[in-house]
């Protein structure tokens, strides 16, 4: 078996990947290899041909590509080495990387620190259980968005959604462009659960009806889908008798969520969080094991991908640190806890001797949507870090803020996060 060395290497060639190599090559690591397995760099942003990139990071409105390419023109010019159309098969506890490709065969890549920057998927009609046949004319939102954009087909001629992702209500757009009768989006849930700005853009610029607290309790034909029976749900999510209608179409979109792609890190034993179904890390975004960082859609699920840079550059600076024995020798763990109205913050604990960067950012979702609320950090000791005002908080736009280090001390053992209605004066 071929054996290849490197310093540093990162399984994903997207954004987080992308951006992850860069900043680590700038931090003074040597030898990198990015592993990607499509045919070539950008993951996902080369079928995301619409704009609405780049207005944090660049502060400038890029399409998909565009933004991409900024970054694969910078790697470019430098000398990390990028292996495509190549799977990595196994991690092993000794550092070891086992891929293959066409050109190597299956190969062994000894390194001294990994990145896991593998994106995330879609869930299909298999993990939502639609009942009734299974004709032609089903998929993923995603798939619809590559058929479109990358392969100049169109999927059908009269399209249903399921779910109001932010793939979704994009396709709903990109589809009536095409002259596609976008006959509306469904969704579970009483409110939208994508960006609010593209439920303004993509459905209500373009008329597209979004229906709330509905689903799809049956579809309909044979060879090709014929048609979808949608219902009005109750609290507890069940189809309410006597709400159901039929829709004729011949093509359902689903857009009903992403899952980290994660086979990897847990064959590798990295610790997991049951709610971002992503690796448990730090605010240098390490791992439970010390040479394995992950960022990006791996790790939590992101809504613009500005956010997987920032947090691909932590990593990328992390793993250089690590690398180059940078990093403290003593650690005191500081437990990040939360309240119900979070479904989840990232990171999930912190150094509090680490004093590298000035700033700790955090990523959280909420559960529900609200207004005119309070974002509350407190310590161990009950002492108010950071009070924030948000005035529109939603499950479909993440939520950051960042906490001075300087608030965080020796005697800090854990961190708690609240969001709370404002209190009226």
């Amino acid at each position: 078996m071929k054996k290849l060395e490197y310093d540093l290497v990162i399984i994903g060639g997207g954004p987080a990947g992308l951006a992850a190599a860069l900043e680590a090559k700038r931090d003074g690591v040597s030898k990198i290899l990015i592993c990607e397995r499509a045919p070539y760099l950008g993951g996902i942003l080369n079928q995301c041909i619409h704009n609405g990139f780049g207005l944090q990071y660049f502060k400038e409105e890029l399409t998909g590509p565009e933004y991409a390419s900024r970054f694969i023109e910078e790697l470019e010019n430098s000398d990390i080495d990028v292996k495509l159309g190549t799977m990595v098969m196994e991690i092993m506890a000794d550092k070891k990387v086992i891929a293959v490709n066409r050109e190597d065969g299956m190969f062994q890549i000894d390194t001294k620190a990994l990145i896991l920057a593998m994106g995330c998927r879609e869930r299909t009609r298999g993990a939502i259980t639609i009942p009734g046949s299974r004709p032609a004319g089903i998929m993923t939102a995603g798939t619809a968005q590559s058929y479109v954009n990358l392969e100049g087909y169109l999927p059908g001629k009269e399209v249903v959604i399921l779910g109001s992702g932010d793939i979704g209500l994009i396709m709903a757009r990109r589809l009536t462009l095409e002259g596609v009768n976008v006959k509306g989006v469904i969704e579970l849930m009483p409110y939208s659960t994508g960006l609010i700005r593209n439920k303004v853009q993509c459905l209500d610029d373009f008329g597209i009806p979004l229906l709330l607290s509905h689903s799809i309790t049956e579809v309909h034909g044979n060879e090709r889908l014929e048609g979808v029976t949608i219902a009005e749900v109750d609290k507890s999510f069940k189809p309410i008798e006597g709400t159901e209608h039929y829709v004729s179409c011949d093509t359902l979109l689903l857009s009903v969520g992403l899952i980290p792609e994660n086979e990897l890190s847990n064959n590798l034993g990295c610790e997991m969080d049951k709610v971002t179904r992503g690796p448990v890390v730090n605010e240098k975004r390490i791992t439970n094991i010390p040479w394995v960082f992950a960022c990006g859609n791996v790790l939590h699920v992101h809504d613009l991908v500005d956010n997987v840079t920032q947090e691909a550059e932590i990593a990328g600076k992390a793993a250089a640190a690590f690398i180059n024995n940078k990093t403290n020798e003593e650690e005191k763990d500081v437990i990040i806890t939360h309240d119900k109205n979070i479904g989840y913050v990232v990171p999930q604990h912190i150094d509090a001797l680490n004093n590298q960067e000035q700033t700790i950012k955090f990523f959280l979702r909420v559960r529900n949507p609200d207004e005119d609320v309070r974002l509350i950090v407190k310590d161990n000791f009950n002492k108010t870090l950071l009070n924030l005002k948000k005035t529109i908080v939603e499950p479909g736009t993440m939520v950051t803020f960042n906490l001075p280090r300087e608030f965080v001390t020796k005697d800090t053992s854990s961190i708690d996060i609240s969001i709370s209605k404002e209190q009226a004066q």
